[in-house]
């Protein structure tokens, strides 16, 4: 029955909407893609619960209150001492023991989704001393965020039969609480005026009884009745209406909370990992982290749209954002979702793979790129362009046709278009790995040759022979090119190292012509506070990216200039921890855990990442070194509960902000990227080789078995100034023209057809070598506008020194 409101809450709207710590302890999921629900769990309690996609978080959190009221007001989360554990094996439900200090009263939570739909699960035992047995009371809070939003929300006490009922809705998103021992009493009100906590924190008496609260931060509370049971189920469900949702509520506390617990173990036992006997003797803790990492990465799918893998299920410094920013970890990146797919392979998967390239093949661009980020259903949230992000999906098809499990799918037009777009719009990127600056990147552009390579085998497999051409010919320019790039001649950070790569040569997009001299040029580091330098010499700023030409097969790891530079990433990267060595992302990055241990809030100080020794351990078994110590510093990362936070607190043990040296920040956890790293670094472990080497790549750059022609090429992006003489000049466009050029000043004229492979490719090639001048001077005729070029260009031609 659907009461009118008769006693509304005051206060509306409530204080700011906030979200909670990134930093959760466990993520809870049915394996079943009819379990559209996810949880984390921090600090004991239940908070960001996702639903019906795992974009979408629903709830900010949701945790029992303790009082005598009289003496004493608890909530689980600031006043309790807190122990999770799993409720079994692997999977992925918890038990939660929450314990008063001063030993009056025990909560466990059993924290499960039903197996077969979108409804949270939390078995409760109340365990209470005898002298204070009939003295306790029980509360059920709980935050609606719905839609991803603290305001907006509308909250209903409901009697539905003979029971209470707590509803919330925003638009179409509906949830509804219940309890098997029944509310007894329930409100609605607004956080930090008229909500429950309010209430009970003013004199320990639950004093309102509000019906309603309308579109605003709200709070739901029910007074749980345990004077007849000390153990119940409290179930909160969702849907698109409220109907659903009450359907769905009843439903599942209709049916014996063991007999979903059963049903949950079950899914989860049957998705354990296959390879988990190989792969654990190579891991240190037994093959803990090993299967942790696994069922992690197989949760982070989304059930409804199969292969949408988000970064995390977390929103980073969640206590420090609200509605202004919707976005948090809980995104589809294309980078993420190829080391999450490639890390599930590594770990034997294929079939997640496979649907993971099918979504991205459907979520690529007309153009053939890919979006920074976006949500589920393809929208996207930041639109930056990452040329690694390109070329990833590529990669991944590669590696899945080299596995045999594409099925009946035919990845070449997805792959021939992202390639086309890496040649059209490269060789700069306008956002590197870390996603603040454009330039060249050595880590992009060992992805962006790496990615053309694996273009070219499949252009050829496909009779397309030109492109084939095209593309193997355009890695071998960025291949030839990367030193002078992203290395410096002069550097400064270490006395015995002057020539070593560099973070980053920034570049200026819209000047086609400027300067691509790593030692005098400057990069601006963002997230830096405005009181502090935030720009410095290219040549003094470096990062550990040049270990991915390592990984992909571009560079060997014995190659004298990378090891020269991971003596300069060690003087000012390194950090030693308790749990082992770490590195931060590179040098004065902002991005990070405030000095004070406050949150970011775009500022702060980078912080080193678990991820990056997983890194540095794939380049160290390449280099053929022990990596032993390196492993164990990942899963000494973990933490109990097998999580991998994206950053750690390399500093002195801060209590006051409840830092400790090694252990998470506020940033995320758990990272996707980071799990998948360990996964890969497992799988090479067993195989003696890094599993992401591309041997194409590795046998035609690392060993450099094939004879290849040198490039410069020319575009209106990027136009050199110098070509050496015994290099072949590529004159590349858009659109298909006529090369009006002479190698004499315009004394004779020399008239060229461009060629074309196809994708909007056209190219006209001079070979400096034949000519016997010092420069060439070019113009253009285009073939469909029927036009000239206003201006005239030219290219010296200069001998090998």
């Amino acid at each position: 029955m659907i009461r009118s409101p008769l006693n509304p809450a005051f206060g509306a709207p409530g204080i700011e909407p906030r979200w909670t710590r990134s930093d959760k302890e466990a993520i809870v999921s049915a394996y079943s893609a009819s379990s559209p629900v996810w949880a984390a769990l921090s600090a004991g309690v239940v908070n960001e619960v996702y639903s019906p996609s795992i974009d979408t978080p629903q709830i900010r959190d949701l945790q029992y209150l303790i009082t005598d009221g009289e003496t004493f007001f608890h909530d689980e989360r600031r006043d309790t001492i807190t122990e999770t554990t799993r409720l079994s094996g692997d999977a992925l439900g918890f038990r939660v023991v929450n314990r008063d200090p001063g030993g009056r009263y025990v909560l466990e939570k059993q924290i499960i989704a039903a197996p077969h739909a979108a409804c949270l699960l939390m078995q409760t035992t109340l365990s209470v001393t005898s002298e204070w047995k009939g003295r306790i009371r029980l509360f059920a809070l709980l935050a609606p965020h719905l839609n991803l939003h603290g305001y907006g929300n509308s909250g209903r006490v409901e009697t539905v039969g003979e029971r209470i009922v707590l509803t919330a809705h925003r638009d179409e998103n509906w949830l509804a609480m219940d309890c098997s021992a029944k509310f007894v009493r329930a409100s609605c009100g607004y956080v930090g005026e008229s909500d429950g906590w309010t209430d009970l924190a003013h004199n320990r008496q639950m004093d309102w009884e509000f019906d309603s609260a309308s579109d605003g931060n709200i709070a739901l509370m029910a007074e749980i009745d345990i004077t007849r049971t000390s153990e119940f189920c409290l179930a909160v469900s969702f849907h698109q209406n409220r109907h659903g949702a009450l359907v769905t509520l009843a439903e599942s506390l209709a049916i014996p909370f063991e007999d979903h617990k059963q049903r949950f173990l079950a899914q989860w036992q049957r998705a354990c990992l296959k390879r988990a006997n190989e792969l654990t003797a190579q891991s240190l803790d037994g093959g803990r982290l090993l299967r942790n990492s696994h069922n992690l990465l197989l949760a982070h799918e989304d059930k409804n749209c199969h292969g949408a893998m988000i970064a995390s299920l977390s929103i980073p410094w969640g206590e420090a954002k609200g509605d202004e920013d919707p976005g948090g970890y809980h995104l589809v990146w294309t980078r993420d979702l190829f080391n999450s797919a490639t890390g599930l392979m590594a770990a034997g998967e294929t079939a997640t793979p496979f649907r993971a390239l099918i979504y991205l093949a459907s979520s690529q661009l007309t153009d053939g790129g890919f979006y920074q980020n976006f949500w589920i259903d393809g929208q996207p949230y930041w639109k930056g362009i990452q040329l690694d992000e390109v070329a990833f999906p590529i990669m991944l098809a590669w590696k899945l046709r080299n596995a045999g499990a594409l099925q009946q799918f035919d990845p070449w037009p997805m792959v021939k278009a992202a390639a086309g777009y890496l040649v059209r719009h490269g060789p700069a990127t306008p956002q590197e790995r870390w996603e603040e600056n454009s330039g060249y990147s050595p880590s992009t552009l060992a992805a962006h040759i790496s990615g053309l390579v694996c273009a070219s085998d499949f252009a050829r497999e496909h009779g397309e022979t030109a492109l084939a051409d095209c593309f193997i010919q355009h890695a071998d320019f960025l291949e030839q090119h990367l030193e002078g790039w992203t290395v410096t001649r002069h550097g400064t950070i270490h006395p015995e190292v002057q020539r070593h790569f560099i973070r980053l040569l920034p570049i200026e997009l819209t000047n086609p012509g400027c300067s691509e001299d790593p030692d005098t040029a400057e990069i601006c580091i963002k997230n830096r506070a405005m009181d502090v330098q935030n720009k410095f010499p290219a040549r003094e700023v470096v990062d550990g990216g040049f270990l991915e030409l390592v990984r992909y097969g571009v560079r060997a790891a014995d190659d004298p200039l990378i090891v020269a530079s991971l003596k300069v990433v060690d003087r000012v990267l390194k950090v030693i921890t308790p749990q082992g060595p770490c590195w931060r992302r590179y040098s004065h990055d902002g991005y990070g855990q405030r000095a004070d241990g406050g949150p970011f809030v775009g500022t702060g100080q980078g912080r080193a990442w678990p991820l990056l020794t997983g890194e540095r351990a794939h380049y160290e078994l390449a280099a053929g070194h022990d990596v032993s110590e390196l492993v164990r510093a990942i899963e000494q990362f973990a933490g109990s509960n097998g999580m991998l936070p994206e950053q750690i607190w390399d500093q002195p043990d801060l209590p006051e902000a409840h830092m400790k040296s090694g252990y998470p920040t506020g940033s995320s956890m758990p990272l996707m990227w980071a799990h998948a790293e360990y996964l890969k670094l497992l799988r090479s472990l067993h195989d003696g080789r890094i599993f992401d080497r591309i041997d194409e790549v590795y046998d035609r750059y690392a060993r450099g078995d094939s004879k290849r022609r040198l490039y410069e090429i020319w575009s209106f992006k990027r136009q050199p100034k110098c070509v050496i003489h015994d290099t072949t000049l590529r004159i590349l466009a858009h659109e298909a023209f006529r090369l009006h050029w002479s190698n004499d000043n315009w004394q004779s004229i020399h008239e060229t057809e461009s060629s074309s492979p196809g994708l909007n490719i056209h190219f006209v090639d001079i070979e400096p070598k034949s000519l016997g001048q010092e420069s060439i001077v070019f113009t253009f005729w285009w073939s469909v506008a029927q036009r000239w070029e206003d201006d005239d260009f030219s290219v010296s031609v200069a001998h090998r020194s």
